[in-house]
């Protein structure tokens, strides 16, 4: 029978220490492949703890492949890549220069590989030769309809999966719409943001133009034809836009032809507190709003899969003029996904890394709470980061040279900014805790001590 003794800390679930336990087990040969472990049931009764620790413990080894179940039978350990068992060191020391501990939102995330590569076989199985034949430009009908029933579930959005277009990342997606709205309209993008974005408009031959935001999100000015915004949680402020300025900003796009919003609702499904607000495509009575979002912070950003759902006419028009482009998703991953989707795992998946991240989140706002009033937390309660105001005499640059050499990537929010940052941003971290480790949580608990 499985013995640890198991502490609580603060803000560690005793399900996460259970996990780690059994993980440590596992990948240094103490637990060995076919092994079968103690059913739920009786773990409890040996550890005293809940069933409901010992249960989500057991999820989450199933859901990262360590271990896998067998119906009516139990649970065996699965072989995966054995470690040396580690010696404590006598002190933790930040990583050593070109190994920063990466706050910069390039964190690996967990992913569901059990599940998937189960779902993958399923498809090879199923499909064979079909797998090989030409694709819908827009992707199979099968994802697209599974992207459109999430949607209706979890976002209140009634969809035409007729009216969904499939690609292999945002990137894609955004020259695609180029090439169908006209190179020759002004396409408005948030300032600061994801300076990406601007980018590709500009090297796509797009004019293109910086929008400055005030509390409630950004504002179109009159030389704007496509406005491209996020409002669900605008990165890097964190921003949500309230619904007042979305009745605004669905009020200018009607007011005059040829104008449309591009919604991205990147990371949307991480919201902690509440529900999110409607989308501007639910809201939208004029076909005005082109939506978009990816799979990328769900699922890993190596899965290059996006959409984005386009007014009937404006579908029309793209499978008219740009209909001679091929599909860029290989059949196999999209077969996948929409089982994934389909038969509910997306779904647990989701509700387990909100979990994870909101645990996460958690004890990161613990630390702060901890460290002197020199430090301020600024979040919606929504997405992967939060603002960190630091009361220092120090500059931006300093600034992250000084967490550089304590052992953090991090970046400030004036680097967002394409033009001059106005004075009143000096000062804030952004911190992307969405690929944090155990051990890289007690790293930066030390360093924010020290800002």
């Amino acid at each position: 029978m499985l013995t640890y003794q198991l502490k609580k800390q603060p803000g560690l679930p005793l399900y996460e220490a259970l996990y780690r336990c059994i993980r440590e087990d596992i990948r240094t040969g103490r637990l060995r492949p076919g092994e079968q472990l103690p059913s739920k049931r009786s773990l409890c009764a040996n550890l005293k703890v809940s069933k409901i620790t010992v249960e989500n413990a057991y999820n989450q080894l199933l859901a990262e492949g360590y271990i896998s179940s067998r119906e009516k039978v139990g649970y065996f350990v699965e072989a995966v890549q054995q470690l040396p068992p580690q010696t404590p060191k006598a002190s933790q020391t930040p990583p050593p220069e070109g190994k920063l501990l990466d706050l910069s939102g390039n964190g690996s995330p967990r992913f569901p590989f059990t599940v998937w590569s189960r779902l993958q076989r399923q498809v090879l199985l199923d499909y064979g030769q079909k797998l090989l034949l030409p694709l819908p430009n827009q992707g199979i009908g099968e994802l697209r309809q599974a992207i459109a029933w999430h949607l209706g579930a979890f976002r209140g959005l009634e969809v035409n999966p007729e009216d969904i277009f499939v690609g292999a990342g945002t990137d894609f997606l955004y020259n695609l719409l180029v090439q169908l709205l006209g190179r020759d309209k002004c396409y408005g993008v948030e300032e600061p943001g994801y300076s990406k974005i601007y980018d590709i408009y500009r090297c796509a031959g797009a004019r293109c133009t910086l929008l400055s935001m005030d509390k409630s999100g950004v504002l179109p000015d009159a030389a704007t034809q496509v406005l491209h915004i996020s409002p669900a949680h605008h990165f890097p402020t964190g921003l949500v836009t309230p619904l007042s300025r979305r009745r605004e900003l669905l009020k200018w796009v009607g007011a005059e032809d040829g104008r449309y919003i591009i919604e991205d609702d990147y990371d949307s499904e991480f919201r902690f507190a509440g529900r999110p607000l409607p989308t501007l495509k639910a809201m939208d009575t004029a076909g005005r709003v082109i939506y978009m979002n990816s799979f990328t912070k769900s699922l890993a950003p190596s899965i290059r899969i996006s959409y984005m759902i386009l007014p009937s006419s404006l579908m029309e028009a793209l499978q008219t003029r740009l209909g001679f482009y091929a599909g860029t998703v290989p059949s196999f991953e999209q077969y996948t996904l929409a089982r994934f989707i389909r038969e509910g795992y997306f779904e647990k998946h989701i509700n387990r890394m909100r979990k994870f991240y909101k645990a996460r989140r958690d004890t990161l706002l613990e630390l702060v709470a901890q460290c002197p009033r020199r430090l301020q937390v600024l979040e919606e309660g929504a997405g992967l980061h939060f603002l960190l105001r630091v009361d220092t005499a120090l500059t931006d640059p300093e600034l992250v040279a000084a967490c550089a050499q304590k052992g953090l990537k991090v970046r400030c929010l004036s680097q967002y900014y394409r033009e001059s940052p106005p004075e009143n941003c000096r000062g804030y971290l952004v911190i992307n805790y969405s690929g944090l480790g155990d051990a890289d949580i007690e790293i930066l608990a030390k360093v924010i001590k020290t800002l």
